[in-house]
């Protein structure tokens, strides 16, 4: 009995620092869902779930299901590429968050495709095109 109490004290707890990390994630300033994909293809396999932060001339991104306070990868601005856009197709419309559109994404990582909403989608290629003077404005297709 006292085992089976632990395991759900513990089961809250942990859902409670889950709940609690991705609010302070997404109380900062330029936070927005993003789901990451590695693969090329159209394919509700290899979506992950998570949240991005702009932080200067960097994207952070953090995983959604994760205790890790440091974000899983940082797109550069300089180094990125947005190529197209399209509807989510097959399973992937289960995969990744409702409303979302997927873009292909050349960014210096093992990340191919991105999902975020059409506005984050906006504010992402004009956070692109907005390089400082005397810096490289990456390119958007």
């Amino acid at each position: 009995m006292d085992l089976v109490l632990a395991a759900i004290a513990l089961s809250v707890l942990l859902l409670a620092v889950l709940v609690l990390r991705r609010r302070y994630l997404a109380r900062r300033l330029g936070a927005f869902d993003l789901s990451i994909n590695k693969r090329d293809a159209a394919s509700a396999q290899g979506w992950t779930l998570g949240l991005a932060v702009y932080r200067g001339s960097t994207l952070e991104w953090y995983r959604t299901f994760s205790l890790r306070m440091r974000p899983a990868y940082r797109f550069t601005r300089d180094a990125m590429l947005v190529d197209g856009r399209r509807e989510p197709v097959g399973g992937e419309v289960h995969a990744i968050h409702d409303g979302h559109v997927v873009v292909a994404t050349d960014n210096g990582t093992a990340v191919r495709q991105l999902a975020l909403t059409p506005a984050a989608l906006t504010g992402l290629l004009a956070w692109l095109e907005a390089s400082p003077p005397g810096r490289s404005v990456s390119t958007v297709v």
